[in-house]
């Protein structure tokens, strides 16, 4: 019953973030980076307190009681995890929802595997397996071969990307006019294995979630204080990208532009905003049912890539496309999905 709870909490995260993109497609007259920006205040700064305030009451002393070093590592993640965040939306932007969320969370539910085990083949910690550990056993090599499953997958989608580009350039070239398939997959493979460094802000973050437990509060919230530290490190990154776009394009008159929807615009990136932090409030949920980061990691990543993809079906994004193409994409999407299934039973192991 646990797991099944932990499932329906990861799907509903998922779902969430699969779906938060869509309501900036209803902003209007805005550039990329103040709408960006936006959500980004409503995602990082406003609603994670508001979410630890409701289920963790206690959270600002557990924060401020907690060692600086380990602030000071979860912050370093976020940080980290924030350039990819930041070039996940130019990934999506550029490549579509359906390419752009396969190709990018590919990566991240791969190297989100990966990353924490590499730390501690370097920074060993009792209890925690390293990469070393990972060559030497079953369930260990299982999640590599999950990982070169998930490559194989992506290589597919990059293939599916240059198909389509070909496509829209005979015949079809009022489709998607800012589809530009190499700057999308450079960024998507630069987003994809940065924002798998989350992951590991949640693992390091683990003193001030468990605290929260010590102290009586929910273990179903215990990460809500960890992601308000993981996401500081977030809004760091994306506010210093955001204000230096908004100076070289000369866009900041965008939040004061009466001739563009104002407050409907702040309303469509408020709910991007919410909707992208809410798949994690219930990532924290799902974790603490299910009791496997990593695990929880590859599912959360799963259910995003399924629901990124109903949206790009329903958008269209596909197509016009030939059928060489759309197969192609599809084998990509199959294996990366498989490879989701394999990286999830190696961690279970």
């Amino acid at each position: 019953m646990q797991a099944l709870l932990g499932i329906l909490f990861h799907s509903i995260g998922g779902f969430s973030s699969g779906s938060f993109y869509m309501p900036f497609k209803k902003v209007k007259g805005w550039a990329w980076e103040s709408y960006w920006i936006i959500g980004g205040f409503f995602s990082w700064l406003i609603v994670p307190p508001l979410a630890a305030y409701l289920t963790v009451p206690g959270f600002v002393d557990i924060i401020s009681n907690t060692a600086p070093e380990i602030k000071t590592v979860t912050y370093t993640m976020g940080l980290i995890w924030g350039i990819g965040g930041l070039t996940y939306g130019l990934g999506v932007r550029y490549l579509g929802m359906s390419l752009g969320n396969s190709i990018t969370l590919g990566f991240c539910s791969a190297f989100g595997a990966l990353v924490p085990s590499i730390y501690y083949n370097f920074y060993p910690v009792a209890g925690k397996i390293s990469f070393t550990d990972m060559l030497h056993s079953t369930g260990g090599q299982m999640v590599l071969l999950g990982v070169l499953v998930c490559l194989v997958g992506i290589a597919f989608s990059g293939k599916a990307g240059m198909l389509k580009e070909k496509d829209f350039a005979t015949g079809h070239e009022d489709k998607d006019k800012d589809f530009s398939l190499v700057k999308g997959l450079i960024i998507a493979i630069i987003s994809g294995i940065l924002s798998s460094f989350f992951n590991f802000g949640i693992e390091a973050g683990k003193p001030m979630a468990e605290e929260a437990v010590a102290q009586g509060f929910n273990p179903l919230f215990q990460n809500n204080v960890t992601y308000i530290v993981i996401l500081w490190g977030g809004l760091t990154v994306n506010f210093v990208w955001c204000m230096y776009l908004n100076f070289k394009n000369k866009t900041f008159g965008d939040y004061t532009n009466s001739q563009t929807p104002i407050t409907k615009n702040i309303m469509f990136s408020a709910l991007a905003g919410t909707m992208w932090f809410l798949q994690f409030f219930f990532y924290g949920m799902g974790e603490s049912k299910l009791g496997n980061g990593a695990s929880s990691w590859i599912l959360h990543m799963a259910t995003i890539i399924l629901t990124a993809n109903f949206w790009g079906f329903y958008l269209k994004e596909w197509s016009g496309v030939s059928k060489k193409t759309f197969n192609t994409f599809l084998i990509g999407i199959g294996l990366i999905l498989a490879s989701i299934v394999i990286v999830g039973i190696g961690n279970s192991l």
